[in-house]
């Protein structure tokens, strides 16, 4: 099997675009809540939240003139909570689903409209808040269904174009756009906000996420032998690689599926995860603001930070893992384990000490940004090992663990918004040791569980080849 040159291939094209499109989406998922605090007139949150007086102010503020033209909402606390979750509400309702779909239609029409979808929606959002709360929330959760298929989408594309050995790395690439999207798009949306008006926040992202539409759906195929400028050679290299591995059986194993342990302990890792990371995605910025006192330009950059850490270890991890299984010949299973248990040990333990230093805002940052960074290991470990162990369905697969993993982003804020009603530094620590304790047991349970291997029952007639 002679390898083919990456520069230029077909298949690091497609992680390119993956790569964009990614990026828009997390964009367009979190611009929201950057958003909300300038849609909502200020005196209606400020008698819930009381800023604690455990640290002392230290943010220089300037004030810059800033632009006030935007509408303003009387939401309370519960209607902004509402208005942040209904996304999720969408969310979950499409990720089986999405991964059926793209195993029957192909990944690209389904990834290319679900970017397609939200981006519209984003561009009707000033319109919703405007006709009222319900319309605001009602388009949020189409986004959400719009979102939901794209992960399932890019799974099930990448089982026919990524080689084995080359999966970590072309599977980081594309993802990690979804951290630069969060990383770039929070003190973007602020800036936005800050000269422009919130309205822009929602045209810029959706008309960028309507631009990028059209460039996937001309540049990009379901399948190397479709593709257009693809070089035989890579074709050839691309398919040979796979031939052991997909099943051309058209019924899915939905039985043998859910009964395999291997899956269960990718669901398990994928849950644990997910909640520390929606758990800060949401309210970090608010830790940042009510405990570290940091205002509202510091905390844009602060709170972003972690994610471009997190951002830079995907893709680095991604070729080491490579690396490790190509060169050191270390087994598939034991390096998705050891990634998997360093990017999720390791952000617990970072999340406990963050709780613990009280005012050293210095170390505050650094350990919440380390806690976040070593998370990016997890993306050459349990994210992609659907791929590993059943190919041809990866993308249903991958629909059943990330539906598992989107209640924490239902659930998680909500408690831990419960658990910090008089934002004591006491009460974070107890939200930062929940979210450790699930995350160590998600990484045991993996570790004990998880499998490098294709499953028999996702390959057809396994049983004949062998005998």
């Amino acid at each position: 099997l002679v390898s083919v040159p990456a520069c230029c291939s077909a298949r690091y094209n497609l992680a390119l675009l993956a790569f964009f499109g990614f990026f828009l989406l997390y964009a367009l998922r979190v611009n929201l809540s950057v958003a909300l605090v300038d849609m909502v007139e200020p005196n209606t949150s400020l008698a819930k939240n009381t800023t604690s007086n455990v640290c002392p102010e230290h943010s220089s503020t300037i004030n810059v003139p800033r632009n006030t033209t935007g509408e303003k909402y009387s939401w309370d606390a519960d209607t902004q909570g509402w208005i942040l979750g209904s996304f999720f509400y969408g969310y979950i309702i499409t990720q089986i689903p999405g991964g059926y779909l793209a195993s029957k239609i192909g990944g690209k029409l389904l990834l290319g409209f679900g970017i397609f979808g939200t981006s519209v929606f984003t561009l009707l959002t000033p319109l919703a808040a405007n006709l009222g709360v319900g319309y605001l929330i009602a388009v949020r959760a189409l986004e959400g269904l719009g979102e939901g298929v794209t992960f399932p989408a890019m799974h099930s594309m990448w089982s026919s174009w990524a080689p084995p050995l080359e999966r970590s790395k072309l599977l980081s690439i594309s993802y990690a756009g979804a951290q630069l999207g969060t990383v770039v798009s929070l003190p973007l949306s602020g800036l936005i906000c800050y000269y422009m008006n919130w309205v822009y926040v929602f045209y810029i992202f959706g008309a960028l996420g309507v631009l990028w539409f059209f460039f996937w759906m001309w540049l990009v195929s379901d399948t190397p032998e479709t593709h257009r400028s693809i070089s035989l050679a890579e074709r050839e290299y691309i398919l040979s690689s796979l031939k052991d591995q997909l099943s051309t059986q058209k019924s899915v194993p939905w039985r043998p599926m859910l009964e395999s342990l291997p899956l269960w302990a990718i669901v398990v890792a994928h849950f644990s995860y997910n909640w520390t990371f929606y758990t800060l995605l949401t309210l970090l910025p608010t830790y940042m603001k009510e405990i570290l006192r940091f205002d509202a330009q510091e905390n844009r950059v602060l709170s972003a930070l972690p994610y471009f850490g997190c951002w830079l270890c995907i893709i680095v991890s991604g070729q080491i893992a490579d690396y490790l299984r190509e060169k050191q010949n270390l087994s598939t299973v034991c390096v998705r384990k050891c990634f998997t248990l360093i990017g999720m040990i390791g952000p617990a333990v970072f999340l406990v000490a963050a709780g613990f230093i009280g005012c050293n805002y210095t170390l505050a940052v650094a350990f919440v940004t380390i806690s976040t960074t070593l998370g990016g290991f997890c993306t050459s470990g349990y994210s992609i090992n659907h791929l590993d162990i059943a190919p041809s369905y990866a993308g249903i697969l991958l629909g059943i663990t990330n539906s598992f993993a989107t209640i924490p982003g239902m659930v998680g804020p909500v408690i831990a918004k419960d658990l910090t009603h008089n934002n004591t530094v006491g009460e974070w620590q107890t939200v930062f040791y929940i979210a450790a304790s699930i995350n160590l047991f998600g990484a045991i349970f993996f570790a004990l569980f998880a499998s490098g291997e294709v499953q028999d029952w996702a390959v057809s007639g396994y049983h004949l080849h062998r005998n």
